[in-house]
């Protein structure tokens, strides 16, 4: 399969999404039963991850706890008032790889892929790529 892109309207200054459903559609779409996913976020100030999907307070406490290690209103050289966003994006990360079988993401009972925004609202892209193997 190649290159796939989805856009992803993000509502709030900091926030993750849940984006496990487009994901399994771009699987299913690509017609790959056993493989890996590549998902990927073209972006300095967004990242992508996976965590749980049960609790709510689980995606709030990891927003909290990046606040804490980063706060938004602390003193940086970057001068347009996102140098935490890029600090936590870089943190969490651009990309992740989940493995395929049956046709099927292989996630945890209580795991979620999720867009993470820290630098919103805005127009989020995510790249993925769907290999054979």
């Amino acid at each position: 399969m190649g290159l796939k892109t989805i856009t992803v309207n993000t509502e709030s200054p900091q926030q993750f999404i849940d984006i496990t459903h487009t994901v399994r559609l771009v699987v299913r779409e690509s017609g790959v039963t056993r493989g890996t996913c590549q998902v990927f976020i073209p972006h300095t100030t967004a990242a992508v991850t996976i965590n749980e999907n049960t609790d709510p307070n689980v995606k709030q406490d990891i927003l909290d706890i990046l606040e804490t290690i980063i706060p938004s209103k602390g003193k940086y050289l970057h001068t347009e008032g996102n140098a935490h966003a890029h600090a936590k994006a870089s943190l969490i990360g651009s990309t992740i790889t989940v493995f395929i079988e049956s046709g099927q993401l292989v996630l945890g009972t209580w795991q979620s892929i999720y867009l993470c925004e820290f630098d919103g609202p805005r127009t989020r892209n995510v790249l993925f790529r769907v290999i054979s193997g």
